[in-house]
């Protein structure tokens, strides 16, 4: 297996972005409106990849500091989902979140596929939340 871990270790501001449509069939409440948890899976999917990228490891979600629904998401909006590494401990890592809506779903009777692009794009959600990774070889053991 090959390690992505940097010689120095996580760095401060590394970026992860995914881009995801969102299907209809997750649709959850009238006017097609997507649930909250939509949003926290995505910042799953963001938060392993930012872990392998710095640590080699898929790494585990421990916490949520701060979550804020802004706006709706909706099933045809189109997601852009960011994660920012803002601090590196020992085995913890915390993460800025944001999904920001790029492009929605704006079907009419006339034209059932219809959708546009954002301008400017609409922020969704934000979250910070911490994950945890293995020790990385020759780390000192915890406290304790």
């Amino acid at each position: 297996m090959v390690s992505t871990r940097s010689a120095d270790g996580p760095r401060a501001g590394t970026r992860v972005v995914h881009r995801r449509y969102v299907p209809y069939s997750h649709a959850h409440y009238a006017g097609n409106l997507v649930d909250g948890a939509y949003s926290l899976g995505l910042f799953g999917d963001v938060a392993t990849e930012m872990c392998i990228l710095t640590d080699g490891d898929e790494g585990l979600f421990a916490s949520y500091s701060d979550v804020q629904f802004r706006a709706p998401v909706r099933a045809g909006d189109v997601l852009e989902v960011s994660c920012e590494l803002v601090r590196a401990g020992t085995r913890s890592r915390v993460l800025d979140f944001t999904v920001t809506v790029v492009a929605r779903g704006a079907a009419t009777v006339e034209r059932p596929g219809a959708a546009q692009l954002l301008d400017p794009p609409v922020v969704a959600t934000t979250a910070t939340g911490t994950v945890v990774v293995p020790a990385r070889a020759g780390d000192p053991p915890p406290a304790g």
